[in-house]
């Protein structure tokens, strides 16, 4: 006689029933530490915000050298424009041409006079030492060259002397540059910027390697500040050279 299937006692249902609850909720409470575990990972090994990679790109134009800083302050600080500065200079030396022109910092030396009291070759007080100004050359028919230095942000004139140390042969070469210069500082300089735009910070008459005689004409970009020297022929006004100065 085959002996029949006992049922489980209703106490052993019961904690068979409790002990499966109990490895439910330890399943699920698993999984929930589980996956804050993983989010809580992949918050800190994901992809950065919006604000981390703003922070984290770069911003702004290059930053300019040393140089084109001290273009940039010296052009900016002026106010007299180099044509201005020229006329204001020839003025100084009756029948005088103007020969050389250079915006530039006022040096310590530059004083009103000794007295501090206006003289002739010192006529107004200069600018404060590292202020722009227009150091002019005008020479007279024979060669000789005058200096004339201006306040490049009043224009004022407040030195006015002859050049020192000048010899025969010196005197000479200038007179002849100045007779066979065709082209007028005005002319030249309109060559110039016609090939390189930007401020003009210095003009000067000279001759080249060829034996030319040019002007050299110094012109700022204000875009970059790069200087580009143009040499324009004094004779008929042709642009020959543009040298640009990254630097």
């Amino acid at each position: 006689m085959s002996s029949a299937r006992r049922l489980p006692p209703l106490r052993s249902l019961a904690v068979m029933g409790a002990l499966s609850t109990s490895v439910l909720l330890l399943t699920a409470c698993t999984n929930a530490d589980t996956t804050r575990s993983s989010v809580a990972e992949a918050a800190q090994t994901g992809s950065p915000t919006a604000t981390d990679s703003s922070t984290a790109s770069p911003t702004g134009s290059p930053s300019l050298n040393e140089d084109q800083t001290e273009r940039r302050d010296l052009v900016s600080a002026t106010k007299v424009t180099w044509d201005k500065a020229a006329d204001t200079a020839v003025k100084e030396v009756p029948e005088g041409k103007l020969v050389d022109l250079e915006l530039k910092r006022t040096e310590a030396d530059a004083t009103a006079s000794p007295t501090g009291s206006p003289s002739p070759s010192m006529p107004n007080p200069a600018p404060s030492q590292g202020a722009p100004e227009w150091e002019a050359k005008v020479a007279e028919t024979d060669g000789t060259v005058h200096r004339v230095d201006i306040d490049a942000v009043s224009g004022k004139v407040f030195r006015v002397q002859a050049e020192p140390d000048q010899d025969a042969d010196d005197m000479k070469q200038t007179a002849d540059w100045l007779g066979k210069a065709k082209q007028t500082p005005q002319q030249a300089v309109k060559a110039a910027t016609g090939a390189a735009k930007g401020t003009v910070t210095h003009v000067e008459l000279g001759d080249n390697d060829n034996q030319q005689v040019v002007w050299a004409v110094d012109v700022v970009s204000t875009d970059n500040w790069s200087k580009t020297t143009v040499g324009v022929d004094a004779a008929n006004g042709k642009v020959l050279t543009e040298d640009v100065d990254n630097d």
